[in-house]
């Protein structure tokens, strides 16, 4: 009697990879190694006096100036307005990035040579979370040098915070900061890009289950990345309800329609009046938090109570917004759904419609 042997899963066919995802995937893990030699980020600032310009390049274990003389000029510039100064010893992400990548280095390896799909969309889905781990925490380390001052700064003007841009450029007082990826970032880029290629060709119209999840984390972490707008309090933007110009990163917020257009308010009363007269079920909004300035709340996570008494709030705004978390019980605070409401009952009572 013959015995049927089933088929050995371990070596189906189906679970490995042909040659070129697994060429790609190698190169996509040696392309990395180019992030121990080559800068990350580069930052550079512009002003008359400075005509030239300063900068200085973010790399994977340390900072170093565009110039002989950059950083420290930087750090002097930061020091009268009361950022903290930028030293690589006190960064301790600086610390564990070589381990990071050094492990997708040898992980990326170890999948190409294993040659099996999943060792692929785990090896791409981990560099994935990675990378938007990673633009997530310089956001915040920005936000940190930019908004946490020191009290007895030599120049101080109220309102105002030098968190340089993520990405693009910035206007700072009468300085220019332009943000942009440098060599070694690039590269990373280009190895997520052939990473996520090597996923498509390995694919192949399969119906995985790993892949969809991938692609779905590729883009809500794009969407992530982009999502929050930035707002500038120099007197640069005006409200788009009342047209006075935004200088008080305590009150207002912001809207940003599906198209990516952006409308910027001076007071959480003058959004509201503006969304009463628009549609905006598939807008993006967010309202300052007046409790830490600059900050913007998505409208759910936020509370609306009166203003304190004697603050000056645009064409006589009323109200401002607060965490929902910081909140605890207050009678007179309002939900975004409310306080639309109210708005669209004023206009109705004027229009008559």
């Amino acid at each position: 009697m013959q015995v049927r042997r089933s088929p050995d899963r371990r070596t189906s066919p189906a679970s490995h990879m042909k040659k070129l995802p697994r060429v790609l995937l190698v190169f996509s893990s040696l392309l990395l190694i180019a992030m121990f030699f080559l800068p990350l980020w580069h930052i550079r600032l512009e002003a008359p006096q400075y005509p030239e310009g300063i900068s200085f390049y973010i790399m994977l274990r340390s900072i170093v100036g565009g110039g002989e003389f950059d950083l420290a000029n930087v750090n002097m510039l930061n020091h009268y307005i009361g950022m903290k100064p930028i030293v690589a010893a006190s960064i301790p992400e600086l610390k564990w990035m070589p381990w990071i990548v050094g492990v997708l280095i040898i992980t990326g390896l170890l999948a190409a040579w294993s040659g099996k799909y999943k060792a692929l969309v785990a090896w791409v889905g981990v560099f994935t979370v990675t990378a938007i781990a990673g633009l997530a925490d310089f956001y915040r380390w920005g936000y940190d040098y930019g908004h946490n001052l020191a009290p007895d700064a030599i120049i101080k003007i109220p309102g105002m915070t030098y968190q340089p841009p993520l990405i693009g450029t910035k206007q700072l007082l009468n300085f220019t900061a332009h943000s942009w990826p440098a060599t070694g970032g690039i590269a990373a880029g280009i190895a997520l890009a052939v990473g996520v290629l090597a996923v498509i060709l390995a694919t192949r119209g399969r119906r995985s289950l790993g892949a969809m999840a991938l692609f779905g984390l590729l883009a809500s972490g794009c969407a992530q990345t982009s999502a929050m707008p930035e707002l500038a309090f120099d007197g640069r933007e005006a409200c788009a309800y009342c047209a006075m110009s935004i200088t008080d990163p305590r009150t207002g917020g912001v809207v940003v329609t599906s198209k990516g257009k952006k409308y910027a308010f001076d007071s959480v009363d003058c959004l509201a009046s503006f969304a009463a007269t628009i549609d905006l079920a598939s807008a993006r909004v967010w309202v300052l938090d007046f409790e830490h300035p600059g900050k913007l709340l998505p409208v759910a996570d936020a509370l609306f109570v009166p203003a304190p008494a004697g603050l000056s709030i645009g064409m006589g705004g009323g109200r401002i917004a607060i965490s929902s978390k910081n909140a605890g019980a207050r009678p007179d605070a309002q939900r975004w759904d409310q306080l639309l409401a109210a708005a669209v009952a004023a206009r109705s009572a004027v229009t008559g419609s």
